[in-house]
């Protein structure tokens, strides 16, 4: 990996995993000593690869709003609870970031919020505040990746810059494997600003239309 500090395993724990909707799976949490970033991030591990298969790995990073109290003004709740299942039915890691807000943080996400309320997208509040599009950097799940022994994968992402940064890191994404679409009424502007601004691979025309409507 290159120039990138090595990071070991802390600690392994099984964790039983309940989410509203009846599904349950069991998973191991991994933490870490020696993250570039000093943050807490975890690997989820789930599920049994075939032998010689590639693991099916997501970067999702932290969204108290919505993972935790189901907001409905983004895509991380459902994003988290699909990426549990379609990970642990064929095997892999999902890396829990501690990136809320894409690196921001969870007051200035909230202001971004109230900007967004007036009309800005969500790119357009993070620069009214000062602050970058997306300030997110994964040098430490690359190193989290490296201690994991995972040096090849499939990326679960709608996301073009994950796999960008992965790859400069050193690490093989042999493919980038879509996300759903999870829209509701109050997210479909800010999905569609992640297709226009940040590249994000989905279906722009069927979110136009329902921006719309």
């Amino acid at each position: 990996m290159p120039d990138t500090p090595a990071a070991t395993t802390r600690a392994r724990v099984r964790v039983p995993l309940r989410f509203h909707d009846g599904y349950s799976v069991d998973a191991e949490l991994v933490t870490f000593h020696g993250l570039g970033d000093g943050q807490e991030h975890v690997a989820v591990v789930l599920g049994d690869p075939a032998p010689g298969s590639v693991p099916l790995v997501r970067l999702h990073s932290e969204c108290l709003t919505g993972d935790v109290f189901g907001s409905a003004r983004c895509d991380c709740g459902p994003q988290l609870r699909e990426a549990v299942e379609r990970i642990a039915d064929r095997g892999g890691v999902l890396l829990y970031l501690r990136q809320e807000g894409r690196g921001i943080g969870l007051y200035n996400k909230l202001d971004a919020y109230a900007l967004q309320d007036q009309g800005l997208d969500t790119y357009e509040a993070n620069a009214a505040l000062g602050l970058p599009e997306d300030a997110r950097d994964y040098t430490a799940a690359a190193q989290m990746l490296a201690a994991l022994g995972i040096g090849e994968l499939d990326l679960l992402s709608n996301n073009p810059d994950k796999a960008e940064q992965l790859r400069a890191l050193g690490v093989v994404v042999r493919d980038r494997v879509p996300t759903g679409v999870f829209t509701t009424a109050h997210n479909v502007r800010y999905l569609r600003a992640k297709v226009l601004q940040t590249r994000h691979t989905l279906p722009l025309a069927e979110l136009t239309e329902r921006n719309a409507g």
